[in-house]
């Protein structure tokens, strides 16, 4: 080959070469990278949110401040309660259901007294009403009856009084015996009787001064709470057409076993847990001395201790709802005297005991040790103070968001 065709020959594979050295040293370049110690960078490198595998949610939700933010909006959508730590006895503690119910005078049931059809409705379900309003009007022919007799005794009395009157007049006279004056006044009184006794029917039944129907009348001031009369609606006597309840009037009646009835005496504390997840303290005002029913429990008769404007337990307890009720019975000598919470507010978060404490912005979860339980209520030997607000109803839901929190599924 001669000089000039090599010359030409390596000027065509010169591109190629020096691809091929650039790629070498490239390569050797980042080998050197690799080989080389890492210097530690003088810029802020941002901050990774990713969470260490494996890491527990009791130990993730340290790592974060341990703390749940939960929005008080939440709380009150999930019904979560929130009580605070109280000392006593767990074993002197009772819990109950119980119900609430209106106490005597404060709720009045109105019924038929005489079989009819209803003629008018003045009141509806939920109306204000006050003593001695007229909520229906019944047309009953036993009104026409009452009515007629009453006109009919009125009128044997109204007659058998002048009957005594001329009879003591000629009496006096000299021109009638003794006897017949007598006669006359024994036949006033029986008449006199006769009209009170029909006049009193006709007024317990509220037969109108026409006769022509019965007024359905409230005895109480209150408001309408159940309502079971309609208009032209057939009804026999003791029906109940509606029933008034005053408001703001209320008492709870417990149920207990025979052996919890004998540690409750009246004047103990006791508090209501509305449904709501309000509380109401109250004071055992009786207990009924014997069992009764096919469950054998007593009764315990809880007085409301309500602030001075009734209408503010309104919101807490509504009359025939089912609450809880706690009863602080009196605390004797026992080791388990401390502090105690309902045991719903014990969750157990990775394996250890916890109770979920309030914060300004949520809860913090805080270890515990529980010691005895009894009846619902668990005794806090360590871990929280008395006084602290910890979460209790629902509290499993912050244990969910706990783990939530961790990463945990």
């Amino acid at each position: 080959m001669t000089e000039q065709s090599q010359t030409s020959t390596l000027a065509a594979r010169w591109p190629a070469v020096m691809a091929i050295a650039g790629v070498a040293a490239l390569v050797g370049f980042g080998a050197a990278r690799m080989t080389t110690p890492h210097q530690p960078s003088t810029s802020p490198a941002p901050a990774e949110s990713a969470k260490p595998s494996g890491a527990t949610a009791s130990q993730a939700a340290e790592a974060s401040g341990d703390e749940l933010k939960i929005p008080a909006d939440y709380l009150k959508a999930a019904n979560i309660g929130v009580e605070a730590v109280a000392s006593g006895d767990v074993h002197q503690e009772i819990l109950a259901p119980a119900t609430v119910v209106a106490p005597p005078g404060s709720e009045a049931v109105l019924v038929s007294k005489v079989a009819g059809t209803v003629l008018r409705v003045n009141k509806r379900l939920g109306d204000t009403v006050r003593a001695g309003d007229v909520l229906a009007t019944l047309d009953s022919q036993d009104a026409a009856s009452m009515a007629a007799e009453r006109r009919v005794a009125q009128t044997k009395f109204d007659q058998a009084r002048k009957v005594f009157a001329r009879e003591s007049s000629l009496f006096q006279q000299g021109v009638s015996p003794r006897q017949d004056m007598e006669a006359a006044k024994a036949a006033l009184d029986v008449a006199e009787a006769e009209a009170q006794r029909a006049m009193s029917v006709a007024r317990a039944a509220n037969v109108s001064d026409d006769g022509r129907g019965v007024a359905v009348v409230s005895p109480i001031t209150g408001r309408v709470s159940v309502q079971n009369a309609t208009l032209g609606a057939y009804v026999s006597p003791n029906d109940e057409l509606f029933r008034v309840t005053a408001p703001g009037a209320a008492q709870v009646e417990a149920s207990v076993t025979s052996s919890e009835a004998g540690r409750v005496t009246a004047g103990d504390a006791a508090t209501v847990v509305a449904t709501s997840g309000e509380l109401v303290q109250a004071v055992v005002s009786s207990v009924t001395p014997t069992v009764s029913g096919d469950a054998r429990r007593a009764t315990v008769v809880l007085s409301l201790q309500a602030p001075k404007d009734a209408k503010a337990l309104a919101p807490a307890l509504v009359v025939g709802e089912g609450v809880q009720v706690r009863l602080h019975a009196r605390a004797g000598q026992s080791d388990t005297v401390g502090l105690m919470v309902p045991e719903e507010a014990v969750q157990n978060l990775d394996g250890r005991d916890v109770l979920f404490v309030r914060t300004e912005q949520g809860f913090r979860p805080r270890p515990v040790l529980v010691g005895a339980r009894s009846g619902g209520i668990a005794q806090v030997v360590s871990g929280v103070k008395q006084g602290e607000q910890v979460a209790t109803r629902n509290a499993f839901l912050l244990k969910a968001e706990a783990k939530k929190a961790g990463g945990e599924e």
